[in-house]
């Protein structure tokens, strides 16, 4: 019985097919051609350089290697579809051209065997590209099966658990993630391009601060010391400021003991940025050009699909605050109410659910988080958050009741956050204090009084513009994918 492309997979042969795979591994390594000993191969070129530079590559001598996916076996001569990690390309192997025990041998290796090739790239009579074997190599033994090839691995569960598998075989898969990658990367270019430095600070953290989050706790054996994973990178760059470091960034996992949903995972990529002399209007600039680059660079337009909907980055982004949104989409002005009781009535009034700790500002969020948020589908900055829910940034001087806070919505989603820094340690302080008495009303997310950082501030900071960015959300947006796991290689899941 032989492995076949055209063989159903049934759970009645799959067991019979998985025992052939290791009984063909058991006569190669009994007759001295072990795949796993082999421990190097040199390969000189990829599949896509073999198709992009064909004229070039016509006639030369090649040495590649990857996974068999497709066999075509045809007496003296067969076929078969080698994927490397540019993609696949067919390679022609002929008992006359390689040997005729190498070629016997070749018959008998399965889908999903990784193998070398050295052959001659040419072009097929029927015009596909390939390359014309003159030695051909198992490399490694498959002993599982891939998919079936006409449905492939679909079952959403199983590709976030068995990532390597839907690699292999889901090609749009492997080009998510290769975008996921150059996304990254040219951000990094864009901000050293902008004098902004790399740096690294701990994800062992002793107070976990920078965010409203629950975080993981863990404990330090050698100090006898508990300790959480950082929800958010800020303060110890904010501290790299105080030191004298004018534009700093880092794109680094954070921890966030919450929910699992389409938009959350446990742990995810932020990029935290800040710079000295600047404040939430320079942050806003700097991330319209950033997105806008990366959009055009990415996607190659600055016009986005995203799940059906057109997104426009090529023009200005808009700009309104918090109380313009809900006045606009709730048809509720926030600058006429004046108490809280007058808020607390307004929420009844409009079936929004509040907490005792909650006051006007946070009741001003709920208000936009009800009626605004969605209804921000192309590019906007809301700016202008309340104070109650900006508990480290800078007020507004005409109005101390807001903070020079904005954040960036598209498609209905939050992509960026960014303040003017709060530098005033005597108001920071009376900040922590307030989140300190909401941790003791119950309030897990609630911060806690940093004493190290109200010191670096005592020392001086200078006006400071901070922005964060949550790259996975981003990286979503930007290659079209429902899903945060679906551009996380390995997204947390339950345990079977």
């Amino acid at each position: 019985m032989t492995e076949d492309n055209n063989i159903v997979q049934t759970e009645e042969n799959i067991s019979t097919l998985l025992q052939i795979r290791r009984d063909k591994l058991a006569e190669l390594q009994n007759s001295g051609n072990d795949p796993f000993k082999i421990v190097k191969y040199d390969t000189d070129t990829h599949s896509d350089v073999i198709h992009n530079d064909f004229d070039n590559m016509e006639g030369k001598a090649v040495k590649i290697a990857g996974r068999m996916m497709t066999r075509r076996i045809m007496g003296k001569a067969s076929f078969c579809d080698i994927l490397d990690e540019k993609g696949r390309i067919q390679v022609y192997v002929k008992g006359d051209d390689v040997g005729q025990e190498p070629y016997e041998s070749f018959k008998k290796w399965d889908i999903g065997d990784i193998c070398g090739v050295v052959g001659v790239v040419f072009r097929t009579q029927k015009g596909e590209i390939s390359v014309k074997a003159t030695e051909i190599t198992l490399l490694s033994k498959s002993l599982q099966i891939l998919p079936e090839k006409y449905h492939g691995l679909t079952d959403m569960e199983l590709r976030y658990r068995h990532r390597y598998v839907d690699l292999i075989v889901n090609t749009d898969v492997r080009e998510t993630f290769l975008k996921r990658s150059a996304i990254i990367r040219k951000t990094r270019e864009f901000l050293d391009a902008q004098g902004y430095i790399e740096v690294e600070t701990p994800i062992l953290q002793t107070i976990p601060g920078g965010a409203s989050a629950r975080p993981f706790a863990t404990h330090h054996n050698a100090l006898d010391l508990p300790m959480s994973l950082r929800i958010a990178l800020e303060l110890p760059l904010k501290r790299l400021i105080v030191g004298g470091l004018e534009r700093v960034y880092e794109i680094g996992r954070c921890f966030r003991n919450e929910g699992i949903s389409t938009k959350h995972n446990p742990e995810f990529t932020m990029l935290e940025l800040y710079q000295a002399y600047t404040d939430y209007h320079g942050m806003m600039e700097l991330t319209e050009n950033l997105i806008r680059k990366l959009a055009v660079e990415v996607t190659g337009s600055a016009t986005v699909n995203y799940q059906g909907i057109e997104i426009d980055f090529s023009k200005p982004f808009e700009r309104m605050t918090i109380v313009e949104a809900v006045r606009k989409y709730g048809n509720v002005d926030f600058d006429k109410i004046t108490t809280l009781e007058k808020a607390q009535q307004l929420a009844k009034e409009h079936h929004i659910e509040y907490t005792k700790m909650h006051r006007k500002g946070d009741i001003l969020n709920l208000f936009f988080d009800k009626y605004a948020e969605e209804q921000l589908v192309q590019p906007t900055f809301i700016i202008d958050y309340p104070i109650e829910i900006s508990f480290l940034t800078k007020r507004k001087p005409d109005n101390p009741d807001y903070t020079e806070r904005f954040e960036l919505f598209i498609g209905g989603r939050e992509y960026a956050n960014a303040y003017s820094e709060l530098n005033d340690p005597i108001d920071q302080r009376e900040r922590f204090m307030h989140q300190e008495s909401l941790r003791a009303a119950g309030d897990e997310e609630a911060s806690q009084i940093d004493e190290d950082f109200l010191l670096a501030l005592e020392y001086g900071m200078p006006p400071t513009g901070g922005l964060g960015i949550g790259m996975d959300r981003l990286i979503m947006l930007l290659t079209n994918s429902p899903s945060i796991r679906d551009v996380l290689f390995f997204p947390t899941m339950r345990p079977l």
